[in-house]
Parts: C-alpha cells; sequence; structure tokens
C-alpha cells in the first residue's frame, strides 16, 4: 500500500468505542504514508459524516447501522472499488442484530475483494462464513479450544445471599484497593446504581453503557485509561472491543447471561502475558448459570476466601450508600421525566 487509494478499505465494527480505537491505530501506523480515515457511527452528526465520505479517506471504520445510512442516502457515497473488508468481532456482525443489515451493505460492495474476519468466539455464523460469501477461506485459529483462558488469568468466586451482594463487591474493592477493576453489570440502571453507590463510599468509580452520549462514552473511559478513575462500571457493551492495555480486576457483580459473554468480560485482564483476576458473585439464584459456565471451561474454580465476619463490618455503611444511591438514581430519573414534559 505505497500509494493509498480512496475508499480502499472498509473496517465494519460492533460498537461505536472499538471503531474510534481502530481508527486511532490507522492514523497513528499510516501516518508515514499519510493513510486518511474516517469514522462512520452513530450519535454523531450524518452531514458532518457525509463531508468526510466526500474527502475520500482511503479507510472507512463504521459500524453497520450508520454505514447503512450512509449508503443508502448519501450522494455519490459508494464502496464499489472496495479491495479490503474487515470484520472486528465478526461474531457480534453476524448475529441477530446486525445480520439484516450485514446482508445489505455485502450487496453493495464488490464480490472480489480481500475479506477479513476476526473472532474470539467461533459461533455457527461464523463458522459457515456464508454471509461473508468468501470463497476458499483460510482459517487461522489461536486456540484449540472455544474456552480457553489464558494461564495468567486467576478466576474465582464467591457464594453469597443475594441481598449482600453489595457489601461483598465492596469488601473485594477493598481488598484489592488501588488496583484498576471492571465491575460488570447486567442493566443500565445497575451500572449507574452502582456507579453511584461507590462514589458514596469514595471509590474512583464512573459507569459506561451504551444509554450515555458518545461524547460521555469516550469521556468515561479516558477517564479509566489515564487513571483518574480506576473503576469502570460496565453493562456488556464495555466487554468487548474497548482498548484498555491492563487491567487488573474483573468483577463479575452480576454473572452474564452466557458462556460466550463470560470469556469476553473476564479477556479483560490478564493480556499480553500480564496476570490479572477475575472474581464472579454467585447468589442462590445463579448456580445453573455458573455450572454452565464451568461445565464449558472445562473446569471446576475455586472459591475465593473471605472471612464473612470481615465483610459483614460493612454493611450499615453499605446500606446507607445504597439509600443514597437510591435517591439519586429518582432525581435523575425525574430530571429525565421533567425534560420531556
Amino acid at each position: 500500500m505505497d500509494k493509498p487509494q480512496p475508499l480502499f478499505g472498509l473496517v465494519l465494527a460492533p460498537t461505536r468505542e472499538l471503531a474510534y480505537q481502530i481508527s486511532q491505530a490507522f492514523e497513528a501506523l499510516g501516518s508515514l504514508i499519510s493513510v486518511r480515515t474516517a469514522v462512520i457511527v452513530g450519535g454523531m452528526d450524518m452531514v458532518t459524516q457525509a463531508i468526510a465520505l466526500g474527502k475520500k479517506p482511503h479507510i472507512v471504520v463504521a459500524t453497520p447501522g450508520r454505514l447503512l445510512d450512509h449508503l443508502e442516502n448519501t450522494k455519490g457515497f459508494s464502496l464499489r472499488s472496495l479491495k479490503y473488508l474487515v470484520m472486528d468481532e465478526a461474531d457480534r456482525l453476524l448475529d441477530s442484530d446486525f445480520g439484516p443489515i450485514f446482508d445489505k451493505i455485502l450487496k453493495t460492495l464488490p464480490r472480489e475483494r480481500h475479506t477479513y474476519l476476526f473472532s474470539a468466539t467461533m459461533t455457527s455464523k461464523v463458522e459457515s462464513l456464508q454471509r461473508a460469501s468468501l470463497s476458499n477461506p483460510l482459517r487461522v485459529s489461536v486456540s484449540s479450544s472455544k474456552y480457553n483462558t489464558v494461564s495468567t488469568l486467576l478466576q474465582s468466586y464467591l457464594f453469597i445471599p443475594h441481598k449482600y451482594k453489595d457489601i461483598y463487591l465492596v469488601h473485594l474493592l477493598n481488598e484489592f484497593a488501588g488496583q484498576s477493576a471492571i465491575v460488570f453489570t447486567r442493566t443500565v440502571n445497575e451500572s449507574q446504581r452502582i456507579a453511584i453507590l461507590l462514589r458514596s463510599l469514595g471509590f474512583a468509580a464512573i459507569p459506561i453503557h451504551g444509554q450515555l452520549s458518545q461524547s460521555a462514552r469516550l469521556g468515561a473511559l479516558g477517564k479509566f485509561r489515564g487513571g483518574s478513575r480506576n473503576i469502570l462500571v460496565a453493562t456488556d457493551v464495555a466487554a468487548r472491543g474497548l482498548d484498555i492495555p491492563s487491567v487488573d480486576l474483573i468483577l463479575n457483580h452480576d454473572l452474564p447471561p452466557d458462556s460466550k459473554t463470560y470469556i469476553h468480560r473476564v479477556g479483560r485482564t490478564a493480556r499480553a502475558g500480564k496476570s490479572g483476576h477475575a472474581i464472579s458473585l454467585v447468589t442462590q439464584y445463579d448456580v445453573e448459570i455458573w455450572l454452565r459456565i464451568e461445565a464449558a471451561l472445562g473446569k471446576k474454580l475455586s472459591e475465593h476466601e473471605v472471612v464473612k465476619e470481615e465483610a459483614m463490618v460493612l454493611s450499615e455503611r453499605v446500606s446507607e450508600a445504597q439509600r443514597s444511591a437510591v435517591r439519586e438514581m429518582k432525581e435523575l430519573h425525574e430530571k429525565k421525566g421533567g425534560k420531556g414534559a
């Protein structure tokens, strides 16, 4: 690629954050040959993006939905000269949410092209590769097991009553004080509540989830990367694709719905040969899910040792923080409701 051609490559990513990170990598690596990129994602101004596409960038990095919007509505924009298609997190791009959109995008691309698919897990849709219209595909695998985790990752769990989850979460964060941590929750409301609760207890926590604006999500990520916040409270929007070089601890406050999501969550730590720890809070309601996760991993995980009496000392402080978080959440919802009145 000595002389980059306009609209030479397309990189598709499932999340906005990942698209921005990929673009930054292209800008850094391609600076010597003046590679121009355009990031085309939802949540940003369509007209500004159309102008960027009109300048004929060499590489477009996009989320599927917004790219299709431009292919259908932006005059003069076409990918007929495309040479390379790259799909990052291909299993998510081929799932039911993106599938129909992706099929439409494929129909606009030239049949003669190089296609690269990257995925941490090989779902049946990625295995078949039929949607990607590959001919004579070459598969490269770095693991013989679908659910392998690295040897430097220490995985454990705590079996606790559901009503004490917040107490044990705070106890664990005290135990690993000063380390960078991602706390995973199942819902947007929980990520907000936990972040507020932790902040009221003096932790430098910040939430990230799909309902935040694009600038707020990038801002949260920047604060976590920069170290001004060492605890990121996340829904699974942050489980994959985020470019965070070093995370010491993963805490599953809520168990993920399936083994694949668990793998992606804990994969945020113990990267590039570094060690890391992942601890899951398992309640009386989570036993079946946890057994499925262990079965997928092919091993029983050890229980993290905690002295119950030491954890329960926090009960009163955590209860007050819970009440404070509920009040603040209520105020936030009322403000949102007031804006629409």
